[in-house]
C-alpha cells in the first residue's frame, strides 16, 4: 500500500504459493488507493507485441493498438504482470521499462515516456528459479538481469488462521449466512493440510 500510494517508481516482485491472494491483494490495494491497475497475464506465448502493442485488423483496416505496458506507462498506472514466471526470454523487451526509462516503439517510430505514478508489480508462484517438484508446471527459470531490476521481492504467505477466519466470516455474511463452527473447522483443516504438505 505504501508503494502504490507513494506514486513512486519502485518495481515489486511478489512471490508465494498458489491461491494465497497475491493478485487480488494488488488489485484491492490499487482500488483502495484509487489507482488504475492494468493487468497483463503472462504465458509462455507472451511476446513483445502482446506487451507493447501491434498492428491489428479493426473494421477492415490495419491500425496500431497499444499493449498493456504502453497503456499503463501513458496513464501513470500500475502495471500488474500476473504469473510472470510463466514467461520466457521474450520478457526481456521490458528491461528499459523496469528501469523506469522510456521505451522506443520501432514499428510506429514513437518514444513512450512513463508518466508520474507508473509502476510495475509482478506476481509469481516461484522466485524466478523454476519449479522442479512438479507443483508449478510451466514456470521458467528467469533471466537474472530481468529479476534484479525489481527493487524488492516480497514473499507472501497464506494468512494466519485469525485473518483467514475473518475473511471467511465476511464472505458468509455477504450471503446472509453465519456459521462460526464451520469457519473454525475449515481454517483448522486448511492449516493442518498446509503444515502436512510443508513437512
Amino acid at each position: 500500500r505504501m508503494i502504490v500510494s507513494s506514486r513512486r517508481f519502485y518495481p515489486m516482485f511478489i512471490t508465494g504459493l498458489s491461491g494465497n491472494g497475491k493478485t487480488l491483494m494488488v488489485e484491492q490495494v490499487c482500488a483502495n488507493e484509487k489507482r488504475e491497475c492494468i493487468r497483463a497475464n503472462i504465458t509462455r506465448q507472451t511476446d513483445e507485441e502482446d506487451l507493447l502493442g501491434s498492428y491489428r485488423l479493426v473494421n477492415g483496416e490495419t491500425v496500431w493498438q497499444n499493449g498493456p505496458v504502453v497503456l499503463a506507462m501513458e496513464a501513470g498506472a500500475i502495471l500488474l504482470l500476473d504469473e510472470v514466471d510463466l514467461g520466457d526470454e521474450k520478457l526481456m523487451c521490458l528491461q528499459p521499462v523496469l528501469e523506469g526509462k522510456p521505451i522506443y516503439l520501432k514499428k510506429i517510430n514513437k518514444l513512450v515516456t512513463p508518466k508520474d505514478g507508473f509502476n510495475i508489480i509482478a506476481t509469481a508462484n516461484t522466485k524466478g528459479k523454476g519449479s522442479e517438484d512438479g507443483r508449478f508446471i510451466g514456470t521458467n527459470i528467469m533471466n537474472e538481469a530481468f529479476l534484479e531490476r525489481f527493487s524488492i521481492t516480497l514473499e507472501q504467505e497464506y494468512p494466519p488462521v485469525k485473518t483467514e477466519s475473518k475473511i471467511l466470516t465476511n464472505i458468509l455474511k455477504s450471503f446472509g449466512l453465519e456459521n462460526k463452527d464451520f469457519v473454525d473447522k475449515l481454517t483448522q483443516w486448511a492449516e493442518i493440510i498446509r503444515k502436512a504438505f510443508s513437512d
